[in-house]
């Protein structure tokens, strides 16, 4: 019997249930589809070691979280439907059922509720999964051999484990509503007037103005300070403390601009008498006033975290987008080696505690000839080796003044802050602040810079006795400030030699000196030997730079023998002479390895925030889907009044979705709005390392989540009607 009552009830209030059922049906979908990342990424013949294992943990355990977040967002739905249905329980009760059977018929509903939506959401989850190994192929840039129907138990099991939780979670909130209600207010509850709190409109108003204030000046600090990332060493402590009032400004701002803005509409309009009196906006306003003091804080946090969601979808995908668009870029061979020198004179001890004295050298070491005397083979994968040294534009004296603090950056005539005060160009978006630029640009022997080209089969370049070329092989606001500064012309002096610049721009594509993630030459400037030479310079790096082909050996084993031998001999281990030390080995890096890294930082960064993204626009629909439905459903007596004073139903359908568009447009403007502010610091530090571009995937993703949110919208109208119809149809059966 009672399994009869509950199926009926599903049955009767399918209307109530369908934002519950919407919102578990889409939770169960992406928690499935995203799970089954280990067998997209195999059938999509992804050949990175490990990465289906990364991803798989990675994305297992954010729905674990997610799937608790997801569980309270229930318990809210079900408030909503606990609240419709008051009236219902009681009448059980006063035909003689226990509280316990009561609550027995509201866990079968939820079953059967989650039941279906479980079935639904696997139905949709595999079908969507099915669609994400192409989506995957393209991210990892891999084709499809062999297309097969997948299906993951560990996916199933890992779903049906959070849904079960959220069905405990809620089970648990009806048995406790179910014990603390009386009788008489679930008989009562449709009785209980409504209760209208509304605060001077001026009042309002002038909070809402605060807000905007608020809102605008911390737009204001954010452009100009930038994220704390990009601040200079010294000021870190400082600029973390700004950030922090910043991000509090626009918070408390976001919060008074919604708890005044209905005050703010109903003044103006009220000043506007053609509009207020017209219809039924006096109505409209007042409702948006009774509401504000229960959802402005909700709106404001709604808003924050479609901030949250938007920036991270987009800011994530374009990262990946520049990352996988320059990693052949700045991976010119198959092998680097970094070599770093010390640039100051300094007593220390070594890793044993034994004494050491760090020594500065004016003289590169050949790096090769040191790997041979640590036991790496370098003729047994390659014909031929590079080695690129750079140099500081300064001599060693002046160099350890400037990185011991004695000395100021104003010596060094080479840093992008003094090309740019020479030729007028804007620092670059992201370094207005940095202390990135403090040692400057480095400097290459030409001769060097043609053996590069030479070893990768480029034109080489002749600069004469008095030329110069600059190289950066980084973002697109770096390379843009350098090509600047070359067009203005600018000379510079080494030693006693002034050079002018051999080019207007910078060759991007021949910049790269080592095989990095995003680009490590961030300036170096190409002079004559003899400049290098007279100046007495420095060095500051080298690296050696190896193909495996120019031999025939495969990449695969060059690799192997490669890092072998950087495990056993080489990185970040000293290179002294007696106690002296005066230098030591950097990373070693294959091309492949980077390729690999990009490809599984690409494809977690993706996943993770189309991941989240999804579910946090779906929280937030959800939320604001169930408040219009229970505000609906409480202003339900005011519409039936409405209609017994002669209102058109359509008028009072069009004041109804006149609130609800205010209260689902409104965040969503605000949160796009802090988006766009935001993005442009974060593009312009992005920019440093990389060419971003909103590409056509982060438009898709948006547009699908769009999508989600404007189906609530929609949802939450037709419901809303449905309970105002139920409302205006009691004014003749009454």
């Amino acid at each position: 019997m009672l399994c009869r009552l509950a199926w009926g009830s599903v049955a009767r209030a399918r209307r109530d249930y369908l934002i519950y059922l919407l919102t578990l049906t889409l939770g169960v979908t992406v928690f499935y589809a995203f799970n089954t990342i280990s067998l997209q990424v195999d059938l999509a013949n992804v050949s990175i070691e490990g990465l289906d294992e990364v991803l798989g943990e990675l994305l297992g355990n954010l729905t674990v979280f997610l799937g608790a977040v997801m569980g309270f967002l229930m318990v809210y739905a079900n408030n909503f439907i606990m609240k419709r249905r008051n009236k219902e329980f009681g009448l059980y009760q006063v035909l003689g059922m226990t509280r316990g059977q009561v609550a027995r018929i509201m866990a079968l509903e939820t079953v059967i509720v989650s039941a279906a939506a479980l079935v639904l959401g696997i139905i949709l989850g595999v079908g969507l999964s099915q669609l994400m190994v192409f989506f995957t192929a393209s991210l990892f840039k891999t084709q499809i051999a062999n297309f097969r129907f997948i299906f993951s138990t560990s996916a199933l099991a890992l779903t049906v484990g959070c849904l079960a939780t959220i069905f405990l979670v809620t089970l648990v909130f009806n048995l406790r509503v179910v014990r603390r209600s009386r009788l008489v207010d679930l008989m009562g509850s449709g009785r209980r007037n409504e209760s209208i709190k509304t605060r001077n409109p001026l009042l309002a108003g002038l909070v809402c103005l605060l807000g905007a204030v608020l809102i605008g000046v911390a737009y204001s600090r954010l452009l100009h300070d930038g994220l704390p990332v990009t601040a200079r060493s010294e000021e870190l402590g400082a600029t973390m403390t700004q950030f922090e009032i910043t991000t509090g400004m626009v918070t408390l701002g976001t919060v008074l601009f919604f708890f005044g803005l209905s005050g703010l509409l109903l003044k103006l309009l009220q000043a506007v008498r053609g509009i207020y009196w017209r219809g039924l906006n006096a109505f409209t306003l007042r409702q948006l006033s009774a509401k504000v003091n229960t959802v402005s804080l909700s709106m404001a946090m709604i808003s924050m975290i479609l901030f949250l969601a938007i920036t991270s979808v987009t800011t994530g995908m374009s990262m990946v987008n520049a990352m996988t668009n320059s990693i052949e870029r700045v991976n010119p061979v198959d092998f680097s080696q970094s070599f770093w020198y010390n640039y100051s004179l300094s007593e220390g001890a070594d890793e044993d505690l034994n004494p050491v004295r760090y020594v500065a050298l004016d003289q590169p070491l050949d790096v090769a000839s040191e790997l041979e005397a640590r036991g790496v083979d370098l003729g047994s994968v390659c014909d031929s080796t590079v080695q690129l040294d750079t140099y500081f534009p300064l001599g060693s004296e002046q160099v350890a003044r400037i990185t011991s603090g004695k000395g100021t950056p104003d010596e060094n005539p080479l840093t992008i802050g003094a090309l740019a005060e020479r030729t007028g160009a804007e620092v670059p978006g992201g370094m207005t602040n940095s202390d990135a630029d403090l040692l400057g640009l480095d400097v290459m022997r030409e001769s060097q810079y043609n053996q590069l080209l030479a070893y990768r089969g480029k034109s080489q370049v002749d600069l004469g006795e008095n030329d110069y070329l600059i190289t950066c092989d980084m973002g697109d606001t770096i390379a843009g400030f350098y090509d600047k500064v070359l067009a203005s012309d600018p000379t510079i002096k080494l030693g006693d030699h002034e050079l002018k610049p051999a080019a207007q721009n910078v060759d991007v594509d021949n910049s790269a000196l080592t095989n990095s993630a995003m680009g490590s030459n961030s300036g170096t400037v190409i002079v004559p030997d003899a400049v290098v030479d007279d100046a007495r310079l420095q060095v500051k790096s080298s690296y050696l730079l190896v193909n495996y082909n120019k031999r025939g050996v495969s990449t695969e084993q060059g690799d192997e023998f490669m890092s072998r031998a950087a495990l056993s001999h080489i990185e970040y281990s000293n290179i002294r002479s007696g106690s002296d030390v005066f230098g030591f080995f950097g990373p070693s890096v294959t091309r492949s390895e980077m390729l690999a890294q990009t490809n599984t930082t690409a494809g977690a960064v993706s996943y993770l925030a189309i991941y989240i993204g999804f579910v946090l626009v779906i929280a937030c629909a959800a939320i604001l889907a169930i408040q219009q439905l229970s505000g609906v459903s409480d202003a339900s007596r005011s519409y039936r009044v409405l209609s017994e004073l002669g209102c058109d139903k359509r008028q009072i359908a069009h004041s109804m979705l006149a609130q609800q568009t205010v209260f689902f447009m409104f965040p969503l403007a605000v949160g796009v709005a802090h988006s766009l502010v935001a993005l442009r610091v974060v593009i312009d530090l992005v920019r440093l390392f990389g060419g971003l571009t909103i590409s056509a995937m982060v438009g898709f993703t948006c547009a699908i989540f769009l999508a989600a949110y404007g189906g609530y919208f929609l949802v939450t109208y037709a419901m809303s009607r449905g309970i105002l119809n139920d409302a205006v149809r009691t004014r003749y059966t009454a």
